[in-house]
């Protein structure tokens, strides 16, 4: 599976936000419930219209912006 197939922009939707395709759920509100410590399921259950799939695109595709973008951290101490 491929982020690429699941996740989608439209200016139209949600001001171009990156979201799951079909859905108005934004990636940024799957990785906010990840990062708040809710699992996979308890996403899905809260977001019927997402898939365990959708939320593992949604991983995928923060990775890969990881990869691409460079941000300015502070040093390991």
């Amino acid at each position: 599976m491929s982020w690429h197939e699941r996740i989608v922009t439209d200016p139209a939707v949600c001001h171009g936000k990156a979201c799951i395709r079909g859905t108005r759920v934004m990636v940024s509100v799957v990785l906010d419930n990840l990062a708040a410590g809710l699992s996979s399921d308890e996403i899905v259950s809260s977001y019927p219209s997402l898939t365990l799939d959708d939320v593992r695109a949604a991983v995928a595709y923060a990775a890969e912006l990881a990869r691409e973008r460079i941000l300015d951290l502070p040093a390991a101490s």
